[in-house]
Parts: C-alpha cells; sequence; structure tokens
C-alpha cells in the first residue's frame, strides 16, 4: 500500500471541512429552535450558543414550575388514614381548595380523589348559605384527582369573600380530618 502525505493530508482536510460542515448545520438547527426577540442581525456560533443554552435552561425552570404546580394541584400523596380494604391498603389524599374574587365573581376550584361528592355538594350548600349565587359548576377527572371549578356572583363586599374562602378552607380541613 502506497504511503503518500499528500494524500493523507488532503484526506484528513476533506474530513475536517465535512466536519465542521456538519457542525455549522447542527448549530444553526439548534439556534433555528429559539426564539429571536431581536432582528435577524448576524450573532456569532458563541453567542448562538450561548443563547440556545440559556432558552433550554429557562425551559427547563418552567418545566419544573409546572410539575410543582401540577403537583400541588394534584395533591401530594399524604395518607389521611389508611383503610385496610380486603388486604389492600388505600391512601387518601387530602383535598384542597382555591378561591379566586375578580370583582364580584368568586370561582372555587376543589382538588379532591374520587370519592369527592360529599366534598363538592357540601361546597355548595356552604356557598348558597353565604349569599352566593353559583352560576356554573362542572368536573374533570385527571388521574386519581378530581378538579371540581365552582363560577358564582357574590351579593356582598370583598370581606364576604375572606369570610366564605376561611369558611370553605375549615369546612374541608374538617371533613377530611372527621370523616372517619
Amino acid at each position: 500500500m502506497e504511503n503518500n502525505p499528500s494524500s493523507s493530508t488532503i484526506d484528513r482536510k476533506f474530513i475536517e471541512r465535512n466536519r465542521r460542515n456538519q457542525m455549522k448545520t447542527l448549530y444553526r438547527k439548534l439556534y433555528s429552535l429559539v426564539p429571536h426577540q431581536s432582528s435577524r442581525e448576524l450573532i456569532s456560533l458563541p453567542d448562538q450558543l450561548e443563547e440556545a443554552t440559556n432558552y433550554i435552561k429557562k425551559l427547563q425552570v418552567n418545566l419544573e414550575k409546572m410539575k410543582d404546580k401540577k403537583n400541588m394541584l394534584l395533591g401530594i400523596e399524604r395518607p389521611i388514614m389508611r383503610i385496610n380494604n380486603g388486604g389492600n391498603t388505600m391512601g387518601l389524599k387530602t383535598p384542597r381548595v382555591e378561591i379566586q374574587q375578580i370583582g364580584s365573581a368568586l370561582e372555587v376550584v376543589l382538588v379532591s380523589g374520587l370519592d369527592s361528592e360529599f366534598i363538592f355538594s357540601e361546597s355548595i350548600r356552604v356557598l348558597q348559605e353565604e349569599g352566593v349565587d353559583v352560576v356554573n359548576a362542572s368536573y374533570k377527572i385527571v388521574g386519581d384527582a378530581v378538579f371540581h371549578s365552582i363560577h358564582s356572583q357574590v351579593m356582598e363586599s370583598a370581606s364576604g369573600a375572606a369570610r366564605i374562602s376561611e369558611r370553605l378552607k375549615n369546612f374541608i380541613h374538617d371533613s377530611t380530618y372527621n370523616a372517619f
């Protein structure tokens, strides 16, 4: 086999040129996925990589925040009481309530387990006792959690909403710990 130094130099140059071209193509693909806030002016390759890195880190932080919010809404599995059901032990979730008032509108979101009919109906009863007009109520099941959404109109001042909020939270807390 012939060992020509100029031939191996040409091969190495060709291989290196192909590698650089492939890397440029990959950099362009990566950078094209990053939303650009500034104009499409020429940005150096290190700056493109830094921008892409920052964007990916920002996405990771947002993902963690969304995971935390999902866990909060679904309720972290923490047993209130263990029930022995023929050898099967089930952990109950702690129901949660979130209340938001926007003007005279009051939105109540209940997050509980699949056996939540009692908490939902009693929450409606509490709202009606407080003089709140329930406009709409709906629910959605996600996994083993039920999200109840109650839209209503408050006929009182904002201090009434605070009282309603406290009463609902106390009810949820009391019903959870006194259910069994």
